[in-house]
């Protein structure tokens, strides 16, 4: 009998998956572990090298997979990027969701939403995401789309969203939550995402995204506070 090659073997692995029998089998591409373990490997790679420099076969060897497997799940690097930063983004929203709660005062869930959000958006991770779309934006428009509208939720909507139960309940006076919401962020990330992004600083301390934060919240309550309203 001749021995069974490596492809022979991976399709096989894919056959039995596409057909389960039982077993506790799962459909081609849906087991969320291999797909966290894929994710997990394109992670590091992206981490070290540029869009263009990772490739697929840097990808497999990271994340301890064949190349069959990883077209199992993504289709190609460009799938695999937008799967990633989605996400990502998915951890940092939930993350932050969870300041958003209408137990606590207005200030102190702007505090926690936005000393949460802006260390997300200023880490090293997503400084270089937005590097590496930057870098092929202009002949990868579409990947750039993607990273953009990777999820529903995002940063901008969660605020908006809390926002307009604010108002309903009174606690703060803005007729218009949508531009509301992109004011705040503008104003906690002031200087530090720009400076990141294009590489003025290293790093922002704790101090400075702590003392960002705080003053924006003094400008948003000045302007929609429940008081300011009824001046």
């Amino acid at each position: 009998m001749a021995p069974v090659t490596d492809a022979e073997h991976e399709n096989s692995l894919h056959d039995q998956q596409e057909h389960p029998s039982g077993g506790g089998r799962r459909a081609a591409g849906a087991d969320p572990v291999k797909r966290e373990q894929i994710l997990d490997g394109a992670k590091r790679v992206f981490m070290r090298s540029s869009f263009d420099a990772a490739s697929m076969n840097d990808i497999t060897r990271e994340a301890g997979v064949s190349k069959g497997t990883l077209y199992v799940y993504f289709e190609n690097k460009e799938d695999l990027f937008t799967a990633l930063i989605a996400r990502e983004r998915n951890i940092i929203v939930n993350s932050v969701k969870q300041s958003l709660n209408g137990n606590e005062p207005v200030e102190e869930a702007l505090h926690a939403f936005g000393v949460k959000l802006v260390t997300s958006i200023t880490s090293d991770y997503t400084i270089r995401a937005m590097r590496t779309v930057l870098g092929v934006i202009d002949r990868m428009p579409r990947l750039a789309q993607r990273f953009f509208t990777a999820t529903p939720e995002n940063g901008y909507t969660v605020l908006k969203a809390y926002f307009d139960q604010q108002v309903s309940a009174g606690t703060l006076s803005i007729e218009d939550t949508e531009t509301a919401a992109k004011q705040f962020l503008d104003l906690a990330m002031a200087g530090m995402f720009k400076g990141r992004l294009f590489g003025m600083c290293d790093s922002v301390s704790d101090e400075s995204i702590e003392k960002n934060v705080r003053s924006a919240i003094r400008v948003f309550l000045a302007a929609y506070g429940k008081e300011a309203g009824a001046k």
